[in-house]
């Protein structure tokens, strides 16, 4: 057999174990090769590829850069040497090997690809998105084109278009799991709740022991309040956590679990999964000396949200005279007022939503910030590998996450004795810190619309007793719904006041009314609407409800504000005992239960006691304004001296 014969069967064998992943096997084929024809290029490009797909891209450059001088007209070629040049963060050279590549053969597909690819990694959404499209153009039934451009879509926040992207690659590779993956996750950003769960279990199908995927599939079960699969659910998921078979959501895992431990080895999970270790500290113990503390606020809730609702009044309040505050924004510019008000209040506000972790992470260590404040935790939007880098020498949680991050880059949490006793630090990675008050922030200067509808506008009625709960569907839990029927049925004509979530929730909730033997007509839901507007439609209910084992948070300070009384019943964990921080500091304890059985019988005894309830509510328009729950500036002295004593050597 000749050696072009021997070669070419050899270059047919490393192809197919290339293909299946077996990269070593593959690379001593390739080397067989050189042994018979030590010049062959292609044998040579392809171990530098092989390094490529080993995440050695210095190596891979080392082979590239010769085999280009020695042919620059291959395209292929000059299109790997580009990839090695963006995996090592040289963008621009990246982008002229790909430029040139396609000047040569225009129309070529896995250039069009990567220099897509190279745009969506540098935040260029629209010229990703315009590269995918000529790469469609060229290729229309190329289902990595269309995975790619959903992708892209994604982070313009065109979702729907993003789905029928992910469903064009799904229809041309029905096998591809990522397409229906992430048709769920889009379908869940949707509050398409109903057919994120098909999607999920779509993915599911195609990759069983995926570990996303019951985390999805969780997801769109809390998210329609689909009470159905609810305690299924929560068996697989608190299972899952335990023999670490899949990796969950630490916010999703919150309404299944209330066991510290197994809620710490969930978040710990998750950080490791999502966060690549970073390879220094940016900051490694410098002291600074400035005038003011530099205090930087990162959140992707920097608009209309009910995070930002919390806390513009602190941040209008901060002491300018001992500190600088500044914002990291990763979040759209939604043109609300909410957002022209934060972005008046802070010192500076950083747009950093394009910029990658570690740029983020260098930005507050170049700009030598103090303190960082993360207010997202584990919400959505999060971004914990920017503090994961350790830009600053103290990085605090608060406020969006009631729980740990699970991970060491977080120095402290902020919280109260109600919520967070000392007693649960085990269970927490951060050091606790206690406010002195309700470690929750509110904004005193809030405003509740003076028109108040009519019940019968509202679709109320006009003379039986309303409960009401505007807590996020996601949080209501088969046990509390139970009681939450069995109090309908007390009282003849009552009616549950409920948030118009999403369409799979009303569907699910009224299918689990008429379960429960209660008309499901005696759930009403009300239509979001503006915030003010939405305050002043509380006067028209009779007791707010709280839910369990999470409860209401910013739900619970709209309550309170507006005056409406809250009963709650303390859970075991931060997230469940928000409510009754509040309603320990605003001075009405006697609303807090310690039990699902008392927190029943009470809301039944005050629906059914009118003068006790009207006692209440004076006492809470009494409590309202004096206070510490809606002082906002006693609560900006109490915040700052904490700030302070963390910066104590």
């Amino acid at each position: 057999m000749s050696n072009a014969l021997k070669i070419e069967k050899l270059r047919a064998k490393a192809a197919e174990l290339h293909g299946a992943g077996a990269l070593g096997e593959a690379e001593k084929l390739y080397r067989r090769i050189l042994e018979l024809h030590h010049t062959d290029r292609a044998a040579r490009a392809m171990i530098g590829v092989i390094r490529l797909s080993q995440g050695r891209a210095a190596e891979a450059l080392a082979i590239l850069d010769p085999l280009v001088i020695e042919a620059p007209g291959d395209v292929d070629i000059r299109t790997q040497r580009g990839l090695a040049l963006q995996d090592l963060g040289r963008r621009a050279e990246a982008l002229a090997d790909f430029d040139q590549a396609l000047a040569i053969k225009p129309g070529n597909v896995i250039s069009l690809l990567y220099r897509g690819n190279l745009f969506l990694e540098s935040g260029a959404f629209a010229a990703a998105l315009g590269a995918y499209d000529q790469l469609l153009a060229a290729a229309p039934g190329y289902d990595e084109a269309w995975f790619r451009r959903g992708a892209c879509l994604w982070l313009l926040d065109r979702f729907d278009d993003a789905l029928a992207s992910y469903a064009r690659a799904l229809a041309l590779n029905p096998a591809r799991f990522s397409a229906a993956f992430n048709s769920g996750t889009v379908l869940l950003k949707l509050d398409r709740y109903n057919e994120a769960f098909s999607a999920f279990e779509k993915a599911k199908m195609l990759a069983p022991a995926h570990p996303y995927v019951l985390g999805g599939i969780a997801s769109a079960i809390l998210g329609g309040a689909d009470l159905a699969r609810w305690d299924t659910c929560r068996a697989q998921v608190v299972s899952a956590v335990r023999d670490r078979s899949a990796v969950i959501a630490p916010l999703t895992f919150l309404p299944f679990c209330e066991d510290g431990l197994l809620r710490h080895a969930c978040s710990a999970a998750f950080v490791a999964d999502r966060v690549p270790a970073p390879a220094a500290p940016l900051w490694n113990g410098e002291r600074y000396s400035h005038d003011r503390i530099r205090v930087a606020y990162l959140s992707s809730d920097f608009h209309q949200h009910a995070t930002a609702e919390l806390i513009a009044g602190l941040i209008e309040r901060h002491d300018r005279s001992r500190f600088e505050i500044t914002a990291f924004s990763f979040s759209r510019d939604d043109g609300s007022a909410m957002r022209a008000r934060l972005v008046k209040a802070f010192d500076r506000f950083e747009d950093v939503r394009n910029l990658s972790d570690v740029d983020v992470a260098r930005l507050l260590r170049e700009s030598e910030f103090d303190i960082a404040v993360d207010l997202k935790g584990h919400t959505e939007g999060a971004r914990p590998g920017i503090l994961a880098h350790r830009p600053c020498p103290v990085q605090v949680n608060y406020l969006g996450y009631p729980g740990t991050i699970g991970a060491p880059w977080l120095d402290y949490i902020l919280a109260d004795a109600v919520v967070l006793p000392l007693s649960e630090q085990p269970f927490y990675s951060e050091r606790i810190i206690h406010l002195p008050h309700c470690y929750q922030v509110n904004d005193s200067s809030r405003a509740i619309a003076d028109d108040t509808p009519s019940r019968a506008e509202a679709g109320l009625p006009p003379d039986d007793f309303v409960f009401c709960c505007f807590n996020a569907a996601w949080k209501i839990a088969p046990r509390i719904f139970d009681i939450w029927m069995r109090l309908l049925g007390c009282l003849p004509g009552s009616v549950l006041w409920l948030l118009d979530d999403n369409d799979s929730a009303r569907e699910h909730l009224r299918a689990a009314a008429t379960a429960r033997g209660i008309d499901p007509a005696r759930l009403v839901f009300a239509p979001r609407v503006e915030q003010a507007a939405h305050l002043a439609r509380h006067r028209l209910a009779d007791l707010f409800l709280d839910t369990l084992p999470y409860n209401a948070h910013t739900t619970a300070s709209d309550a309170l504000w507006t005056g409406l009384p809250l009963v709650t019943c303390a859970g075991t964990s931060f997230d469940g005992r928000v409510a009754a921080s509040m309603l320990h500091t605003i001075g009405l304890p006697e609303l807090v239960t310690q039990s699902v059985e008392a927190y029943e019988a009470l809301a039944l005894a005050l629906a059914r006691d009118p003068a006790r309830l009207a006692a209440l509510k004076a006492r809470l328009e009494t409590n309202r304004l004096s206070s510490p729950l809606f002082d906002t500036d006693r609560f900006r002295a109490a915040i700052e001296a904490a700030y302070q004593a963390m910066l104590l050597p």
